[in-house]
């Protein structure tokens, strides 16, 4: 009885504590994390004379630009009325903007340019089911670019220079096998890169367009991650991300002529994780190391200065995003994680930091919550760095540990050969606002933490690396972060996997699943990945299992949750785009079906204008609406009311309506759109 009233207490505590939150934190408003931002990816023309950005029009992703003299003369250069433009680039003469673009999520991405003074646009790329990849541009050749095109074999790309005027292609090298390659700053490709059965590569030099009949040399498989990352412009270095002979990769010189090797720069705690390169030069003037934040580092003295100025003067981490020709002028983006991101022009010679916009001011005046790096001890003694954000105003000793347990999401990155880092995090703020605390661990397998680390989660889907999802949630537990049986599971793509591994594999854990492009069957989907992605089928096969045998078969089988979907005994909601190359709709319709049969609830989210993941803003919205509905009955937070949240959006839901709180409703009074043909 005494038990019994002790844990009656504690629920009301903890109760009590959720509605402090809820009364100091304000709900911010989905459309301010979620629909577009009033400008992103900031941008300096390499002659110093334009700047650009990404911003809506007519509530599109559109490319604008305007005089660096007068920012207030900005323009739209395009007219995207389909497709939310993500990510573009500048042409080294500046004469145009160029961009890449997919139809409906396929990921077929074909390249267009605008000419900056006359704003006539062109698809460069003219060609059906063709994915198009840029390989080489420079500063010092101004009138072209080296793409990569798979229209002829849709498993390898041919080497093609693009004449940027003229948009005529002429053939480099024709590809046959070869996974990558190596250009230098004369557009001169350099060397090939060819997968080798059991996993790893070998690397070939390449001279006036002719392979050499043998490789220059072979990587095997435990350093398949290890490649060129660039040359200098008189061609004479060769930089390389390399973990041979380490465990964590270093930053590495080869001098082209006799082969000698140098290390630049190298971390114990973490692979070298970017550069920042000197246009004139070629050479690398910083690098950073990203263990539990991301830390620059100048290797010329001559930018150090740049380097002090901007992390005295800008809160949080500094990232250069662009730099002139001259070197004069950079683009900097300002992450201090608990307010809105901010990008400034910086002069140089003046050390000036000019501010160019922030990308949601409307989050200013929004309480935001900071974010924690955590390192988690797995069960074998591994160490998995996580980041944990807490609902504003539940920490009031600043401990990063709630004052009382509180609700939680365990929010999985996918990949899994990617990483969770520090940073503004919109997917944290969100479930934070909404009163949960979110943990991010990077399990097994995540890349950045050495080779050792990445090894350590071979074929061990579903088994060890979900052990330390596992091993997460207790150390929340154990430190008082929450409580068990107030724990969600919530990811994409891998992360998605690992929601449907927890809600069949370990059902009790949690107490319900958000699963967004998640894979449920490992054969089928191995069976169904793009025929771009052969020159890294070796690697995927060794680190996840081998379908071409009967024991890699099996292996895959059992780390499958489709077969055990008759486990599931929590409510799981599962979002899929109908387009998705490489969590293709099988996917989810594959458990959704064993769920159906053996009459255990669930509700299927598609998307008919999406692929892996959601790129249109008034989808993403719609989503996380019906999203945070679900969370709130399972773990007991707060909700937006659904409103206007699928204004725009295709949003269907083939199978499972009736069981997400309220998205019968909403979508009766919603007329899809985007369902015809998927346009750019």
């Amino acid at each position: 009885m005494r038990r019994l009233f002790a844990a009656a207490i504690a629920i009301v505590a903890a109760a009590t504590a959720l509605a402090a939150v809820a009364a100091e934190a304000p709900l911010i408003e989905r459309t301010k994390l979620f629909g577009n931002p009033s400008r992103s990816a900031g941008r300096i023309s390499p002659d110093g004379k334009w700047l650009s950005w990404l911003a809506p029009r007519d509530g599109m992703m559109n490319i604008w630009v305007a005089p660096v003299a007068d920012p207030t003369k900005a323009q739209p250069l395009t007219a995207e009325k389909v497709r939310p433009i993500r990510e573009y680039f500048w042409s080294p003469d500046a004469s145009m903007l160029l961009f890449l673009n997919d139809k409906g999520g396929d990921e077929n991405f074909l390249l267009y340019g605008v000419d900056v003074a006359s704003g006539t646009q062109k698809l460069l790329t003219p060609f059906d089911k063709t994915r198009v990849e840029i390989f080489g541009q420079s500063r010092h050749v101004k009138d072209r670019l080296l793409i990569g095109l798979n229209n002829r074999d849709p498993r390898w790309h041919d080497v093609y220079s693009l004449d940027l005027k003229t948009g005529k292609l002429t053939l480099v090298l024709k590809n046959d096998g070869f996974g990558g390659f190596g250009v230098d700053e004369q557009l001169r490709v350099r060397t090939a890169t060819k997968p080798r059965a059991g996993g790893g590569v070998d690397i070939y030099r390449i001279a006036n367009g002719v392979v050499a009949a043998k490789p220059d040399e072979t990587i095997g498989f435990e350093d398949s991650d290890t490649a060129p990352v660039g040359f200098t412009v008189d061609g004479k270095t060769q930089y390389w991300i390399d973990s041979r002979g380490r465990d964590t990769a270093a930053l590495v010189a080869q001098d082209m002529k006799t082969n000698r090797r140098t290390v630049v720069a190298k971390d114990a705690r973490a692979d070298i994780d970017n550069a920042i390169t000197n246009p004139a030069t070629g050479r690398i003037d910083a690098y950073a190391v990203n263990y539990l934040k991301r830390e620059w580092k100048p290797l010329n003295a001559a930018i150090k200065p740049d380097l002090t100025y901007l992390k005295t003067h800008l809160k949080g981490e500094a990232t250069v995003t662009s730099r002139t020709d001259a070197d004069t002028l950079w683009t900097v983006v300002a992450d201090p994680v608990s307010r809105p991101v901010t990008t400034y022009l910086y002069d140089r010679k003046a050390k000036r930091l000019t501010k160019m916009f922030t990308g949601r001011p409307e989050l200013e005046t929004a309480t935001l919550a900071d974010m924690h790096p955590v390192e988690i001890k797995t069960r074998d003694g591994l160490t998995e760095v996580s980041y944990l954000t807490l609902p504003p105003g539940s920490d009031t000793k600043s401990s990063g540990i709630p004052d009382h347990p509180v609700p939680m999401v365990l929010l999985v990155h996918g990949g899994p050969w990617g990483r969770d880092e520090y940073g503004n995090n919109g997917l944290h703020q969100w479930l934070a606002n909404r009163g949960y605390a979110v943990l991010s661990p990077n399990y097994r397998a995540s890349t950045g933490f050495g080779k050792k680390y990445v090894a350590a989660g071979n074929l061990q889907w579903g088994l060890k690396m979900h052990d330390d999802l596992i091993d997460a949630v207790d150390w929340a537990v154990k430190n008082g972060v929450t409580t068990r049986g107030k724990v969600a599971i919530m990811g994409g793509s891998y992360g998605g996997y690992a929601t449907l591994a927890g809600l069949t594999f370990t059902p009790d854990a949690f107490a319900c699943g958000v699963d967004i492009v998640g894979p449920s069957n490992l054969n089928t989907l191995l069976e169904a990945i793009p025929a771009y992605w052969t020159s890294g089928r070796e690697q995927m096969y060794r680190r996840m299992g081998d379908p071409r045998t009967p024991a890699g078969q099996a292996v895959l089988k059992a780390a499958s949750p489709l077969f055990k979907a008759d486990a599931i005994s929590k409510p799981l909601l599962i979002g899929q785009g109908a387009n998705d190359p490489r969590v293709n709709q099988r996917e989810a319709g594959q458990i959704v079906a064993a769920m159906k049969a053996k009459n255990i609830p669930v509700t299927y989210i598609l998307f008919p204008d999406e692929g892996h993941g959601f790129a249109r803003p008034e989808n993403n919205i719609a989503f996380f609406a019906t999203s945070e509905a679900f969370l709130a009955k399972c773990l007991g937070g707060r909700a937006e009311p659904y409103g206007q949240a699928f204004a725009g959006s295709s949003i269907t839901s083939p199978y499972g309506a009736q069981f997400a709180p309220g998205l019968q409703a909403a979508l009766a009074d919603h007329s899809p759109v985007g369902t015809a043909a998927p346009g750019r």
